[in-house]
C-alpha cells in the first residue's frame, strides 16, 4: 500500500497532545519577518500548488490561486479525495488586491507565488503574509519545506512532519533499490515555441534529485531570463543528451517533440532513454506535493527502470505510446 493511502490512519495515531502547536509562530522570509500571533482560521494560499499541501494536512483554505487543469476548486484527481465535498474559491492567477481582501483572510501564504516587494507590501495591508525564504528564490522552495512551513502556518506542525517523513521514506526505499541511479544525469525537458529544460532548483528536477539523478551543470549555467528553466535553439539539443531524458507535455500532444528533428540524433533517443510524461503525469511533476508525489512515483519509477536499464532494445511504454521511441 502506498504511503499516502495510509495518511489518515497515521495521523489518527498521533496523540492529540502531541499535535498541539503553540502560537505565536515567527516566519523569516525574503522580505523580513512575519509573526502569526494566533492560529489562523482563514488561510489564503497564493502558492501555485498550495491547495495540495493544505488538503494533505486536513486544512481547507478559504481561497487558492487558479493555475491550470480546470478542475473544480483547483483540485486535480490525486487531491479530490482530500477535498471531499468542500468548495474552495479560486482567485485568478493575475489577481487583484480587492479579490484577496474580499475573502477576509487571517493569513496570506505565498511560498511559491513569485511575490514582488510591492505585492508583499500591499498584501500585508490585508493580512500577515508569509513569503518564500530568500535561499530558495521565488519558485524553488522544496516540497517538504513547503509542507513543513504550511503546517506551521495552519497549526499542524506535527502532522506535517508525519507527512514529510513518510514520503521521504518512500524516496529512500526507491533509492536503496536502485543504487545504479546515483549520479546519473537527467534532464526534464519540454518543447514549446522553443525547446527547453528545467534547472536543478526547479521542483521537477528536485524530485529526480531525490531519486539520485543529477541535473547537468551546463543546464544550470546556461543563460536564462526565466530563472528556473532555460530555452535554447532547436538546432542544438546537446544539453538534453543525458542518461535519462524526461519530456513533460501539458496537452498530451507530442507533435512538438517529434518536430525536433535533431532529437533523433541524441544518444538518449537512440538508446531508448526517453520517458514521456503525459498531461496527468506532468501535472503531478509540476505540483510535486504530498498528494501528487505518490501518483508521480507510482507511474514514473517503472518507466525510469526501463529507460536506464542499459539495454537499448527495452521498450519504454510512455515513449512508445507517444511515438517518440527509437
Amino acid at each position: 500500500m502506498s504511503f499516502l493511502k495510509s495518511i489518515p490512519l497515521l495521523l489518527a495515531l498521533v496523540s492529540a497532545p502531541a499535535l498541539a502547536q503553540e502560537f505565536p509562530q515567527v516566519f523569516e522570509h525574503k522580505f523580513g519577518t512575519t509573526t502569526l500571533e494566533t492560529k489562523p482560521e482563514r488561510i489564503l494560499t497564493l502558492s501555485y500548488s498550495g491547495i495540495d499541501h493544505y488538503l494533505a494536512l486536513g486544512v481547507t483554505p478559504v481561497g487558492v490561486r487558479e493555475w491550470y487543469g480546470g478542475y473544480p476548486s483547483g483540485a486535480w484527481p490525486w487531491a479530490q479525495a482530500a477535498l471531499g465535498d468542500a468548495t474552495i474559491i479560486q482567485i485568478p492567477e493575475e489577481y487583484t488586491y480587492e479579490q484577496i481582501a474580499a475573502l477576509d483572510p487571517d493569513v496570506i501564504e505565498g511560498l511559491t507565488a513569485g511575490l514582488t516587494a510591492e505585492q508583499y507590501a500591499e498584501l500585508s495591508k490585508i493580512a500577515p503574509v508569509v513569503a518564500t525564504e530568500a535561499q530558495y528564490g521565488d519558485f524553488g522552495t522544496p516540497w517538504y519545506v513547503q509542507t513543513q512551513t504550511m503546517g506551521r502556518i495552519a497549526g499542524k506542525e506535527a502532522e506535517a512532519k508525519v507527512l514529510v517523513d513518510g514520503i521521504n521514506q518512500r524516496f529512500e526505499d526507491i533509492v536503496a533499490a536502485h543504487p545504479e541511479w546515483q549520479g546519473m544525469t537527467a534532464a526534464v525537458a519540454f518543447a514549446d515555441t522553443l525547446p527547453g529544460a528545467f534547472r536543478s532548483d526547479d521542483i521537477r528536477a528536485m524530485t529526480l534529485s531525490q531519486l539520485g539523478f543529477v541535473t547537468p551543470p551546463a543546464i544550470d549555467a546556461a543563460d536564462s531570463e526565466y530563472g528556473f528553466f532555460i530555452e535554447f535553439s532547436p538546432e542544438d539539443l546537446s544539453l538534453l543528451d543525458t542518461d535519462l531524458l524526461v519530456w513533460v507535455s501539458g496537452d498530451d500532444n507530442s507533435a512538438r517533440i517529434k518536430a525536433l528533428t535533431l532529437r533523433t540524433r541524441l544518444k538518449a533517443h537512440l538508446e531508448g532513454r526517453e520517458v514521456m510524461a503525459d498531461r496527468m503525469l506532468a501535472g503531478a511533476f509540476s505540483y510535486a506535493s504530498p498528494l501528487s508525489i505518490d501518483y508521480l512515483l507510482d507511474r514514473l519509477v517503472p518507466e525510469i527502470e526501463l529507460a536506464v536499464d542499459g539495454d537499448p532494445s527495452t521498450v519504454v511504454p510512455s515513449a512508445a505510446a507517444e511515438g517518440i521511441a527509437p
